[in-house]
């Protein structure tokens, strides 16, 4: 691939996916400057590996790919005992609760906050998923970017979404 050829089709991946690639960097850390040297650094990855991509997966796929595993690799520690916090607007949290039940603002932002705080718990794989899944990606897109069978995303998704709303139904959101 020719260094023109290989400028345009960066550029036009950054314009497609620039705003995909920061709210990935933004599950990972609520620090701006992390976040914008995740961003860099996937920028640079793609960079990279983009002669070497050979589109056995989707363009979207292989970006998502490279992004989840440069915000891992970003904190220096090994993916089991990883420690990542996931951090999103609750816009994209409230897609995880059931919003019929919600009939206050007030209670939905508490809600909010205490699925926030329960998203913290998870391991860094569940955490994956469920960042994953706010992007809305389809399960096999998931399955192909973490590595794992597409039964297996769907199970682990119905396990984690369960085990959230077990969690947060016995919480008191009223007036403390």
């Amino acid at each position: 691939m020719k260094r023109d050829e290989k400028e345009e089709q960066f550029n036009q991946i950054v314009t497609e996916n620039s705003e995909r690639i920061r709210r990935v960097c933004s599950y990972y850390s609520a620090n701006q400057h992390d976040q914008q040297e995740i961003f860099q650094e996937v920028l640079i990855h793609i960079w990279k590996g983009l002669e070497r991509f050979r589109g056995e997966s989707a363009m979207g796929t292989w970006i998502y790919r490279i992004a989840v595993n440069t915000a891992i690799t970003h904190t220096g520690r090994v993916r089991r005992h990883l420690k990542v916090s996931m951090y999103t607007d609750t816009q994209r949290l409230s897609s995880l609760l059931d919003d019929d039940a919600l009939e206050e603002e007030r209670l939905k932002e508490k809600q909010l906050n205490a699925l926030q705080s329960e998203l913290n718990t998870l391991s860094i794989i569940d955490k994956i998923l469920i960042s994953l899944m706010l992007e809305e990606l389809s399960t096999k897109q998931m399955a192909d970017i973490i590595g794992i069978t597409e039964p297996n995303v769907r199970v682990k998704i119905h396990r984690i979404k369960t085990e959230l709303k077990r969690k947060l139904s016995g919480k008191n959101y009223g007036n403390e």
